[in-house]
């Protein structure tokens, strides 16, 4: 093999990439991030978990999408109370 070819591989793993999408805002309530779903822990953890964890949580967020979803209030909520 090359050198370039050895240099090519380190960035060529079989890792489950970040569903980070760059919109990092915790959700005060919930306290997972509005953009990839994942809570801090998960965020911070990420880089050193290995394939079956990171696959886990990929599998899990989109249950967590609904979470997000609910009303916190506006006009309703005032109308009613």
């Amino acid at each position: 093999m090359s050198p370039k070819s050895d240099k090519d591989s380190v960035w060529k793993r079989d890792e489950i990439e970040s569903p980070c999408i760059q919109v990092c805002v915790v959700h005060p309530q919930e306290r997972i991030c509005t953009g990839c779903l994942r809570s801090i822990d998960e965020i911070t953890n990420w880089s050193r978990m290995d394939t079956d964890e990171r696959a886990a949580i990929m599998q899990e967020l989109p249950s967590r999408a609904p979470r997000l979803r609910k009303r916190r209030g506006g006009r309703a909520a005032r109308v009613q109370g």
